[in-house]
């Protein structure tokens, strides 16, 4: 089912995009909530006339963003995490770590707009996310996951000679 976001919804679109849902998503919370409209015509057209309107305000926001793209292409993040054997982390880097992150280093982006691929990583390594600050900008972010300190594993335990008689 087809509609037009009236918000920013996480993982879903941000506002004034048309975005393919089940129906039964669509039909049971984001229309009875206010964050979406069906994708009719006059609904389309009335979107395209409200993105004419603000096109100047649209222009600003797409500078901004780019703005913020700038920054992220200047700035390097490795996020330090607790490892375990291998290379398998204690728990998980998801959009909020990485948004945590990215705020230390400087650069403000909201969690909302970050996205990761599987959502979650569990290993180190080098990643990449793809960050959405607007319809018309996207920026794929590379960031390194490291170990914060090894983990040293366990002494392993000598082997007693037997001697048979």
């Amino acid at each position: 089912m087809e509609i037009i976001l009236k918000k920013d919804v996480e993982n879903l679109g941000l506002e004034f995009d048309t975005v393919n849902v089940k129906p039964g998503y669509a039909r049971n919370f984001l229309i009875p909530q206010g964050i979406a409209l069906l994708a009719t015509p006059k609904n389309k057209a009335a979107l395209e006339a409200t993105l004419e309107a603000r096109k100047e305000e649209e222009a600003k926001l797409i500078a901004a963003a780019n703005a913020v793209v700038e920054q992220l292409k200047k700035t390097s993040i490795t996020i330090p995490a607790k490892v375990g054997a291998g290379d398998k982390l204690f728990g998980s880097i998801n959009n909020a770590d990485l948004s945590a992150a990215l705020e230390k280093a400087g650069v403000s982006v909201e969690k909302k707009y970050i996205k990761i691929p599987g959502n979650t990583i569990k290993r180190t390594g080098k990643f990449a996310a793809l960050i959405r600050l607007h319809r018309n900008v996207e920026y794929n972010y590379e960031f390194d996951i490291v170990s914060d300190a090894p983990v040293e594993a366990a002494p392993k335990k000598e082997e007693a000679k037997t001697e048979e008689a």
